[in-house]
């Protein structure tokens, strides 16, 4: 039997199988000795102990597609980041460095605004203009009144993706919405319950169709571990081509003449507020190199 580990607590595995249900599972020995070590989103084969209680082992990894470092999670398609259009105001910096973050783990990623109904017309022409230039998809919804809710949905069908983004934005209640008819049920839920305390832990929540999102507590350090300040610039989409016509091999696109990143933003074919937060994090990046 196949299924996907969606959490995994103090050594259980929990694997739900399409039209199945779910499956308290341990891990065999043998992953051990061969320092293995299953991670949520991975697609499993289990063998089943005893059907009515749900219980199995573990007995197979199958080949993951992805796995991020943290949280440790793997076979994740693409990233949705929301942000709020108001209440509380957006900060571009934050969801800056978010979207640098999931361009080093070479996430495809979409943007959501929303409480679009603060908004309006002029914020989500600017937030398009800026960000869809970067090559990203930008959408806006308004989970209190369901708007957008079903472009959501097209996005997700079919997909692992992770969801991420700060509080008070309404992230719970877009993730409502989307579970909606779909939720597992009651007692399904009661076998996990005894985890609620680990609340840091990364679970995956199914939708449907072979759909889960993930509601990710982990990334909590928006510093880009294993990338050096000289290549931020690549994890700034918007930025690569312009950065040939530099003068300069390894232009860091900061004090250098003749830097064609420089003159993208000075063109309007980069945002500014783009380009302030680069230069902000890279002073960050590069002062911590210093120590």
């Amino acid at each position: 039997m196949v299924g996907k580990i969606i959490k995994g607590i103090a050594g259980f595995y929990y694997v739900y199988v399409e039209d199945a249900g779910l499956y308290e599972c341990k891990a065999k020995g043998a992953f051990r000795k061969e320092k293995i070590k299953p991670l949520v989103g991975d697609d499993v084969e289990i063998d089943v102990i005893n059907q009515e209680d749900k219980t199995g082992n573990v007995t197979r990894i199958l080949e993951r597609r992805s796995e991020l470092i943290r949280p440790a999670v793997a076979n994740i398609d693409q990233a949705l980041l929301i942000f709020a259009t108001k209440s509380p105001d957006p900060n571009l910096n934050l969801l800056d460095r978010f979207l640098c973050m999931m361009e080093a783990e070479g996430l495809p990623i979409t943007i959501c605004f929303n409480k679009e109904d603060l908004g309006d017309d002029d914020f989500e022409s600017q937030m398009r203009s800026t960000y869809e230039k970067a090559g990203y998809q930008v959408i806006f919804t308004s989970a209190k009144e369901g708007k957008g809710i079903e472009g959501v949905e097209e996005i997700l069908k079919g997909k692992t993706t992770t969801v991420a983004g700060p509080s008070g934005v309404g992230k719970s209640t877009i993730i409502n919405r989307l579970i909606g008819d779909q939720k597992m049920e009651t007692g399904e839920i009661s076998k996990i319950e005894r985890g609620k305390h680990t609340t840091r832990h990364s679970e995956l929540i199914y939708l449907g169709d072979d759909t889960y999102i993930m509601d990710t507590p982990g990334f909590s350090s928006l510093f880009v571990p294993g990338v050096e300040a000289g290549m931020l610039y690549t994890l700034f989409p918007e930025f690569i081509e312009p950065s040939t016509y530099c003068r300069f091999t390894g232009c860091a696109h900061i004090k250098e003449p003749d830097c064609g990143v420089k003159m993208a933003v000075e063109d309007g074919q980069i945002a500014r507020s783009r380009y302030d937060n680069y230069l902000q994090i890279y002073s960050e990046m590069a002062a911590q190199k210093k120590f």
